[in-house]
């Protein structure tokens, strides 16, 4: 598919304001500067700032656009967090012209009939609930943009059930559902498209977590796999809304 073969052209997201989650290390953070790369402002929504200082600073370094520091913590942050996040974009930018969902959490592996009921709640929180939150709290800006493009991450369990994922497997599910109501509510009355990315084996923190026993020279390095999110979040994916894309 196009997304995957996607080869930017130099400044092909120059202008564009997107905000990444996760924004600190891993897939969100290879993203971040990817976008930059193409002139992109972006966004750093993370937990943690040291890590978002570091994403920030490497941008910088390399001659891209000033990001914005947007330290966040999608398991505690409350309704007033949330409008700060909002208030601040608005304030800075006045629109947004892109949302990339890619925090996550993966909780335990265990079976349902042990799974620990508040890390069940935590997981599908963070990875669904808290994207919901902040997707309702910047459609407003989103709606602002002509050119708009909300991606959720999703994942290889979201296309069939497996023993042992538990909260993860069901928040990812939910997440393609999230996405496909979204983007049949925004299809012919907005400029806002919605869609999704199923990054494949990565070698992130949560992969090592769920395979400790991994080879990580077998898994894609972050940066090697942001290209069908570059896709989406840019002008050459104009006209794709509702697509679940996996990369091969």
């Amino acid at each position: 598919m196009q997304a995957h073969a996607y080869a930017p052209a130099a400044g092909s997201h120059a202008g564009r304001i997107i905000l990444v989650t996760g924004a600190g290390d891993g897939i969100g953070q290879a993203l971040s500067l990817a976008l930059a790369h193409q002139g992109a402002t972006v966004g750093l929504l993370g937990r943690t700032q040291r890590k978002l200082v570091r994403t920030y600073d490497r941008i910088v370094e390399a001659g891209g656009p000033t990001p914005a520091l947007l330290p966040f913590n999608l398991e505690t942050a409350t309704a007033p967090e949330y409008d700060a996040v909002h208030d601040a974009l608005e304030r800075e930018f006045g629109h947004l012209d892109g949302l990339a969902h890619v925090a996550g959490i993966l909780g335990d592996l265990s079976p349902i009939d042990q799974y620990d009921v508040p890390t069940w709640c935590k997981v599908l929180h963070v990875n669904l609930t808290a994207a919901f939150i902040l997707t309702r709290t910047l459609l407003p800006l989103l709606r602002r943009s002509e050119d708009a493009s909300i991606v959720f991450t999703s994942s290889s369990i979201a296309r069939g059930g497996r023993a042992f994922w538990g909260a993860y497997a069901a928040s990812k599910f939910a997440t393609e559902g999230l996405m496909q109501v979204l983007a049949d509510e925004m299809a012919g009355s907005t400029r806002i498209r919605v869609n999704s990315v199923n990054p494949g084996r990565v070698r992130t923190a949560m992969r090592r977590q769920a395979y400790p026993a991994e080879d990580p020279e077998l898994l894609a390095e972050p940066s090697a796999v942001v290209g069908p999110y570059l896709f989406l979040l840019g002008p050459a994916s104009l006209g794709v809304n509702g697509q679940a894309l996996d990369r091969p």
